[in-house]
């Protein structure tokens, strides 16, 4: 049996009484790279204790698979996905477009997902069947834009950076198409397509924990999500996500152009 939206309203409050205290301090900040730059932060690692106490005292027999501590089960037929703060960049510069994602696989397939902003008071979280946003308490239907071209729509991603060599012709013959192309937001860009204020997000090198509480968001609102072969994206990799399964072609077939 699947949870209920109030047990991720939990994981939502136990993460965000770790990261909200964090928000726009003074934080220790570190790199988990040898060459680059991936950050982590104090609140990403408490953040992420605080949601995986709150599984394992209610699920102990589903699996977890977590952006800071590792994995659990990743055979069970449930399997939870946390990333405790999708744009740790925008997180230690003060930017509100950070999120707590937290995704629940069945068998592989992602059916449910949150992405919580607290410090707008905005909490997205989808089941199957429906996909909602309470805004300071208030609860609204998530539902995508459609009827949108690929020359009339707006898309995001979060750098043109992400693209490695090979794969920046294509992401680039997508953004010479749409009216408008923006930069950053992380999580909130996929939050805004369920929301229908933005049309796409391209992206490329994600994670599963990037993208496992989005999948149901997109889907439930009626869009679509896969990756740039048109595949499930459960495991990241390169990754579209659009309001529509039009668009959605549409970009597919600019991405994946030989000429």
């Amino acid at each position: 049996m699947l949870p209920d939206i109030a047990f991720f309203d939990a994981i939502a409050e136990a993460a965000a009484a770790e990261t909200l205290p964090r928000f726009r301090m003074s934080v220790s900040v570190d790199n988990k790279l040898a060459s680059g730059f991936d950050p982590v932060t104090e609140a990403d690692q408490e953040a992420e204790r605080a949601i995986r106490r709150l599984i394992a005292d209610r699920y102990p027999e589903h699996g977890i698979l977590g952006e800071e501590h590792g994995d659990i089960g990743l055979d069970r037929d449930y399997v939870w996905v946390i990333d405790p703060i999708d744009g740790t960049r925008a997180f230690i510069s003060g930017l509100p477009v950070w999120g707590t994602l937290v995704g629940l696989y069945h068998k592989g397939r992602a059916v449910m997902g949150m992405m919580d902003q607290p410090f707008t008071g905005e909490r997205f979280i989808a089941q199957p069947g429906s996909a909602i946003v309470r805004r300071n308490g208030k609860k609204s239907l998530l539902r995508t834009r459609t009827g949108v071209t690929l020359e009339q729509a707006t898309m995001m991603t979060t750098s043109p950076s992400i693209f490695p060599e090979a794969l920046e012709p294509s992401y680039k013959r997508v953004e010479n198409c749409v009216q408008l192309a923006r930069y950053g937001c992380d999580c909130y860009a996929y939050a805004m397509v369920a929301a229908g204020h933005i049309d796409l997000v391209v992206e490329a090198g994600l994670k599963a924990y990037d993208v496992g509480g989005l999948i149901p968001l997109i889907e439930q609102a009626g869009g679509v999500m896969t990756t740039w072969s048109g595949d499930r994206p459960e495991h990241g990799g390169s990754i579209v996500a659009a309001g529509s399964p039009e668009l959605h072609e549409a970009a597919l077939e600019m991405l994946n152009r030989t000429d």
